[in-house]
């Protein structure tokens, strides 16, 4: 499953953007997404997620579980 950035959460820090190993964080509107076809939830980069590991605003980054889990190639 990819990680979605809750957007009434997010404060619009841009601190997770720039952890994304596959950049698939970007601005919207004063806030920030992911965009799923690009999240690999770090799986092959980190021990943990990146957006969710340095976000200051608990729970704002968390599993999407409308999306399927990641599978590494």
């Amino acid at each position: 499953m990819a990680y979605k950035i809750v957007a009434s959460q997010c404060t619009g820090c841009s601190a997770c953007e720039p952890q994304c190993p596959n950049v698939a964080i970007f601005e919207k509107a004063g806030t920030f997404a992911i965009d799923p076809s690009k999240c690999s939830e770090c799986i092959g980069h980190y021990d943990e997620p990146q957006c969710a590991a340095v976000c200051p605003v608990d729970g704002t980054c968390v599993i999407d579980n409308s999306v399927p889990r990641y599978q590494a190639a």
